[in-house]
């Protein structure tokens, strides 16, 4: 009786478990928190994406030429970028290099300055799609400059600016797409 009901605990166990984990694997968009479905047909996703990328080979038939072009103005992060340091002069952004350089920045005359360089690692909205590099240069008069590394929880409050920005930018575009 006591090994029926030990028997019984485990099997409900194990149901909870494996539904658990089913649940975990439907796919929600983090921005929207919209639900994607996956197709469950190979084929139509072998055709879908072949449709899309041209196959293994690429677009052949058209010379690799698409009428789709992956510029800055589509990429919302590098937007949120933008937008969320614009009061700091720039001094290079290269969007096919992935990376955007500002110049020395201070708000006061008071000799510090700081400088910060973001790397793109990826599109995608996640914190881990940029590698933020800040530095902090402090000078006395005009003779005597020290430059050090900010440490970071500069780059991160960085970073988080940038995220917040980004999804906000995101979850505007996707309401206008549903308004068309």
């Amino acid at each position: 009786m006591i090994t029926m009901q030990l028997s019984l605990k485990f099997k409900i166990l194990i149901i909870a478990f494996f539904l658990i984990i089913f649940q975990s694997c439907s796919k929600t968009d983090p921005v929207t928190g919209e639900n994607k479905r996956l197709e469950p047909s190979v084929e139509a996703r072998t055709e879908a994406a072949r449709a899309k990328d041209g196959g293994i080979f690429g677009n052949i038939i058209s010379g690799g030429k698409t009428n789709t072009f992956d510029f800055a103005t589509s990429n919302v992060l590098w937007r949120a970028t933008l937008k969320t340091l614009d009061f700091i002069p720039l001094i290079n952004a290269d969007y096919a290099g992935g990376i955007i350089i500002y110049d020395w920045y201070s708000e006061t005359n008071s000799g510090e300055q700081i400088k910060i360089s973001i790397k793109f690692l990826s599109n995608e909205i996640r914190s881990d799609s940029l590698q933020i590099t800040a530095h902090k240069k402090n000078c006395i008069k005009d003779e005597k400059c020290s430059t050090i590394k900010l440490g970071n929880n500069f780059a991160q409050e960085i970073r988080d600016n940038i995220i917040t920005e980004a999804r906000r930018i995101k979850i505007e575009e996707v309401k206008k797409e549903k308004n068309k």
